[in-house]
């Protein structure tokens, strides 16, 4: 499978400090150059243009063109390039957003999607990491996401918990 990520989900990651799942996860990953240039904006946390700067092996930037018949033009030019280069890997391809109106249009498009939380979960259910310490990190940032969605991941992760027990 190919992971392609957006910008949301990977600064996310990079602030609690779990990037590093995505790799134990999926491998390699790979971002658009957009993704690339709004992880290094002026006004991302220092951390994140860090990280990208030592950036992983495992992290792989592609060029992508977005032509205007792409009719993504509603969407951030990275989100619109992630879309585009999820949609060159189908049908083995996750991609990973979290904006609502991107995970619509790549739903349109057959993509199958995560975001931030979905990563998370995805990783606890394997044991990679913590998810309520995880989720405590997130709410330190700012993740825009409803207290009740939180608690939804925190107590699926209790149930599935619960359940290997």
């Amino acid at each position: 499978m190919i992971v392609v990520a957006d910008s949301s989900p990977l600064n996310y990651l990079i602030l609690i400090g779990e990037a590093n799942i995505l790799h134990r996860l999926y491998g390699r990953v790979l971002i658009p150059h957009a993704v690339a240039q709004e992880l290094q904006h002026v006004r991302t946390p220092p951390v994140v243009r860090d990280w990208l700067v030592n950036k992983p092996i495992w992290l792989e930037i592609q060029d992508v063109k977005v032509s205007k018949k792409e009719g993504l033009l509603e969407l951030d030019l990275g989100e619109r390039e992630a879309i585009v280069l999820a949609q060159k890997h189908l049908p083995d391809v996750l991609l990973l957003m979290d904006e609502e109106n991107g995970r619509h249009e790549a739903d349109q498009r057959h993509i199958r999607t995560t975001g931030t939380l979905g990563v998370l979960e995805d990783a606890a259910s394997r044991g990679f990491l913590d998810l309520s310490v995880s989720l405590a990190r997130l709410r330190t940032t700012n993740f825009r996401v409803s207290e009740s969605l939180l608690q939804w991941f925190l107590d699926r992760d209790a149930h599935r918990r619960k359940r290997k027990t």
